[in-house]
C-alpha cells in the first residue's frame, strides 16, 4: 500500500464514529428536556411566531410532562450518541400511548429529531431501523408517524424508507392550524 493510500485510510478511520443507541430513563430527563427544546426550536422556529413556539415548548417539554412520558410503560425514548455526544433522539409509542388509533398492532414514531448539523449522515436510517426492530420485538406489524406537510426533506426521507401517506390530521401551534401527514410502513 502506498503512502497516499495509507493517508486516505487513516483519514477514513478518524471519520468513523462510535454510534450508540441508548434508552433514555428518568436519569436522562434533564438531557431529554434540553435536546427536545433545542431540536424542536431549530426545526420549527422559522415557520412559527416566537410566542407560539415559546408556549408550545413550555407545555410539551416541561419537566412534569416529560417525566409523565418517560414513566409511561407504553412509551420508549432513545438517545443516539455519536462519540458520546447526543446527536438526536427517538420516541416510540405502543398501545394507549399512541397519539392516534391508526392500525392494530402498530408502533408510533412520535418524535424523531436530529441536530441540523448532523442531518444526512445516516442517523435517520438508524432511527427507522430501531423503530422496525422495536416493532418486531413487540410483535407489531405497522410503524407510523405524523410529519408536517411542509417538512419536505422529512417527507422525502420517509418515502425513501417505504412509508406511504394514508391520511392527515391537524396540529396547532397556538392559533396556527397546521397539517401533519400520517404515513405508515408495514413491517
Amino acid at each position: 500500500m502506498g503512502f497516499c493510500e495509507k493517508r486516505k485510510q487513516t483519514k477514513l478511520l478518524k471519520e468513523i464514529s462510535t454510534m450508540e443507541l441508548k434508552k433514555c430513563t428518568l436519569e436522562g430527563l434533564e438531557q431529554l428536556q434540553k435536546i427536545s427544546i433545542e431540536l424542536f426550536t431549530d426545526t420549527f422556529k422559522d415557520q412559527n411566531t416566537e410566542e407560539d413556539l415559546k408556549n408550545y415548548l413550555e407545555n410539551a417539554y416541561n419537566s412534569a410532562q416529560l417525566k409523565k412520558e418517560l414513566t409511561n410503560k407504553n412509551s420508549t425514548f432513545f438517545f443516539l450518541l455519536d462519540n458520546e455526544e447526543i446527536v438526536g433522539y427517538l420516541k416510540l409509542n405502543i398501545g394507549d400511548a399512541q397519539t392516534e388509533d391508526i392500525a392494530e398492532d402498530a408502533v408510533e414514531i412520535e418524535r424523531i429529531y436530529i441536530r441540523s448539523d448532523r442531518k444526512r449522515k445516516g442517523y435517520g436510517t438508524i432511527f427507522i431501523e430501531k423503530a422496525e426492530q422495536f416493532a418486531k420485538e413487540k410483535n407489531k406489524k405497522v410503524i407510523w408517524l405524523g410529519v408536517w406537510e411542509e417538512n419536505l426533506s422529512a417527507l422525502s426521507f420517509y418515502k425513501k424508507k417505504g412509508f406511504i401517506q394514508i391520511s392527515s390530521h391537524s396540529f396547532f401551534m397556538g392559533d396556527d392550524k397546521q397539517t401533519d401527514l400520517i404515513m405508515t410502513k408495514e413491517i
